[in-house]
């Protein structure tokens, strides 16, 4: 894995976690470490168990120059869209940095410009970057644990387990209970043969 892709430094990886998501926010993250810092374990948050993740996250978080996490809710995702309000959560975490960062690299192949700091889009950034790659562990667990917590308001939809995602569970929960102020009603909460009223 790289640790720059520009080799300056100050250069913040940003990613988002709960794009596919039925229920709750988007989550970004945004990091820049130092040159000195490595980490063997450090990979896409998706290829890492929840125990590995939740051993790196506060080691990135010791080490980092500087992070910072961002939630857009479900209410802002149906007005704007998944993928506006997942490149608005990033720019939200970069602008909660600490420090300016001299360049941005994102993962995936959309964004909006930050301001006058140059960037690049990579596909599967999370796999070849060491920033993107904390920043993908940073946003999966805190939206992890988010989803935890309103798990303890509405438990029948098992979000402690499926962290919102549309998992067989979690779709019979909303065909047996209706949705809950934390669903997405601009997505497609059940397929296509079954009709939910919203």
């Amino acid at each position: 894995m790289e640790k720059y892709y520009q080799h300056l430094v100050g250069e913040a990886g940003t990613d988002e976690a709960g794009r596919g998501c039925l229920a709750g926010p988007v989550t970004a993250a945004a990091v820049i470490l130092p040159k000195d810092f490595h980490e063997p374990l450090l990979n896409d948050s998706k290829l890492l168990s929840h125990n590995k993740r939740e051993h790196l996250k506060p080691l990135i978080e010791a080490n980092a120059l500087s992070y910072a996490v961002s939630f857009v809710d479900q209410t802002t995702i149906d007005e704007i869209n998944i993928l506006n309000a997942s490149i608005m959560a990033m720019l939200q975490a970069i602008e909660a940095l600490k420090e300016q960062p001299t360049f941005i690299i994102v993962d995936g192949n959309q964004f909006k410009a930050y301001k006058n700091v140059p960037h690049a889009c990579i596909v599967k950034g999370d796999r070849k970057y060491e920033s993107i790659a904390a920043a993908s562990i940073l946003a999966k667990t805190y939206r992890d644990s988010y989803m935890e917590r309103i798990h303890e308001e509405y438990p029948v939809y098992n979000w402690r387990k499926n962290k919102g995602y549309p998992t067989k569970e979690h779709r019979e929960a909303i065909l047996k209970y209706g949705i809950t102020k934390y669903h997405r009603k601009s997505f497609r909460l059940l397929p296509e043969q079954l009709e939910l009223e919203l």
